[in-house]
């Protein structure tokens, strides 16, 4: 028989898989996979402005407050997040009476953030629940700060003492939660808005306006009077100055005259027949017109003296 019929069974059978090799290699995958996930279940990360609340079976066993990476037990602690930064609080508008019995709508803000959370987790429990009573809080001390005011006082931004109002209530507000332990603090407290009823509001708003016109009016009439005190006083001022000048021109012109006549004394004196001669032509002057009719003797100096004759 030739050896190209014979062939060698063994050669045709496959190599045997090396499995504990590749087992070897499963099981150090599985460990490499758990030991990540447990190790990325263990830590977290505290950022800025938050804090992370860890927990183990529902209790509190820490509270993480500064940034960085932080580590829990596994499946066994759980971690949930606080807000540490500030937050705005919109307090549900509410219906008070003043001291006057008016009855209006208030509406107020309150900026607020957790101081020690733990007190705010074992009293509170949730910052929803913090929230609620804070704001019970705020409505309270808001109606007895409010009940000792009168309604103009509130609304009149001139007799407003809404300023000293607002921190009296921020700082009452904070006495009772630090009391009752409930780890907020509130920062300010503010009041967005007053009105009225909708029952209330026409008849107050017609009051508002016959004031507002009485008040008009008032400021009219001081007007008036103000204006006719110093007129009168303006006159009065104007009388005298005319007085004084009307005295102090009659002693002006008198001097003038008196040292006039002085002029003329001392300068006639000198010739008394050329003063009568100026005396006489002054009275030409005075009576004689182109109207004039004068009948006098012929022999009189005036006819004599208006027919020629100087001698």
């Amino acid at each position: 028989m030739s050896d190209q019929n014979v062939f060698d069974i063994n050669s045709k059978k496959k190599e045997p898989i090396e499995w504990r090799r590749y087992t070897k290699l499963g099981i150090f995958l599985v460990i490499l996979i758990a030991a990540l996930l447990l190790l990325f279940t263990s830590l977290f990360i505290v950022k800025e402005g938050e804090y992370k609340v860890v927990r183990q079976f529902g209790e509190v066993v820490r509270i993480d407050k500064d940034p960085g990476l932080k580590y829990k037990i596994p499946f066994i602690q759980s971690v949930t997040t606080l807000p540490k930064h500030q937050m705005t609080y919109d307090v549900t508008e509410a219906e008070i009476n003043t001291k006057d019995k008016k009855r209006m709508l208030i509406d107020n803000y309150a900026v607020w953030r957790i101081e020690d959370p733990l007190k705010m987790i074992k009293n509170a429990r949730t910052v929803i629940n913090a929230e609620t009573k804070m704001e019970e809080f705020i409505y309270s001390v808001v109606r007895s700060e409010l009940g000792r005011l009168e309604y103009d006082e509130i609304i009149n931004d001139e007799k407003s003492s809404r300023g000293s109002l607002n921190d009296k209530v921020t700082d009452k507000v904070n006495e009772l939660l630090k009391r009752d332990g409930y780890g907020i603090v509130v920062q300010d407290v503010r009041m967005k808005r007053t009105d009225l009823p909708e029952a209330n509001e026409n008849s107050v708003y017609t009051r508002m306006i016959s004031e507002r016109e009485s008040k008009a009016q008032e400021y009219l009439s001081m007007g008036d009077a103000e204006k006719q005190r110093v007129t009168a006083e303006t006159d009065r001022e104007v009388k005298e100055l005319l007085a004084k000048a009307g005295a102090d021109a009659n002693v002006i012109r008198a001097e003038g005259e008196a040292e006039a006549a002085q002029v003329y004394n001392k300068s006639f004196s000198k010739d008394p027949s050329f003063y009568d001669l100026y005396k006489t032509l002054e009275t030409y002057k005075k009576t004689v017109d182109d109207k004039t009719v004068i009948i006098l003797p012929s022999d009189s100096p005036y006819a004599r003296l208006l027919m020629g004759y100087t001698e």
